[in-house]
Order: C-alpha cells, then sequence, then structure tokens
C-alpha cells in the first residue's frame, strides 16, 4: 500500500517527501559508496518525490560512471535520496534511503523484501532475493 513519507538528512536542512510502497521491497547494492554508506534505497518514480526544502543545501558527486548521482547535504554528508537513471530504459527514478525516513513503521520496513543487485560487478539490472550473489 501506498504510504506518502516525509523524510530528511541527519542535521534537517534537506527535507523531502516521497510516495512509497514498501510492500513491492526495497534495494540493496554491493558497490563500494553504497555497502560504505549503508545506502538502502526504496525506487520511486519521479512524479511521486517532492523536495521540499534544501535544494541549495545538496551537493551533487558523480563517483563512477554507473549513471548514478549521488546527492548529499552539504552539511551533514548524509545521502537521504539518489537519481538513477537506466540504460536499458532511459528512465530515471529516485533511490530514497529508507533509513532517512521520519516515523517508518518498522513492522512495514521489516516486511518489506529486499533484493540485492550487484553493483560491485556492475550489473544493477539484474536483482536477486538472497545475498549470494
Amino acid at each position: 500500500m501506498k504510504k506518502t513519507y516525509t523524510g530528511g538528512c541527519h542535521c534537517g536542512a534537506v527535507r523531502f517527501e516521497a510516495d512509497i510502497d514498501l510492500s513491492l521491497g526495497t534495494l540493496r547494492c554491493t558497490c563500494s559508496i553504497c555497502t560504505s554508506t549503508r545506502f538502502w534505497p526504496a525506487i520511486v518514480a519521479t512524479d511521486a518525490f517532492r523536495l521540499i526544502e534544501g535544494e541549495s543545501e545538496l551537493s551533487e558527486q558523480m563517483l563512477d560512471t554507473r549513471n548514478s548521482h549521488y546527492i548529499v547535504c552539504r552539511h551533514c554528508s548524509v545521502r537521504s535520496f539518489g537519481v538513477g537513471h537506466s540504460p536499458e530504459t532511459g528512465e530515471s527514478a529516485y533511490g530514497v534511503n529508507v533509513t532517512c525516513l521520519d516515523d517508518v513503521d518498522l513492522d512495514d520496513l521489516a516486511s518489506s523484501p529486499i533484493s540485492y543487485v550487484d553493483g560491485h560487478r556492475g550489473t544493477w539490472h539484474v536483482a536477486r532475493t538472497a545475498i549470494g550473489i
């Protein structure tokens, strides 16, 4: 069931709102930046994400050629969301870090299926439901 969540960075300079259906699942990526920062996104359509405040407080980083932009708060360096572009479809989507959501129901989060993507080897398009990738 889709719900509207609010969230933001650690210091509160960046705030957003997103319509997310946690029953559809979340992702865990094995690339070094996602594992190092514990980024745990739910994928959200571009029309289901709204930046409420803090656009001027964001810093965009392109750390590699993965077609993903790493957007962090310039004050606390938290990546509460990111923007990804699929090379296969050309479509864009937001990856909202579920750990940055306000008042997320822990039961909803715990029951949300996790798909693992192998960013370490660059095969994001092949999601798996087990860690043994």
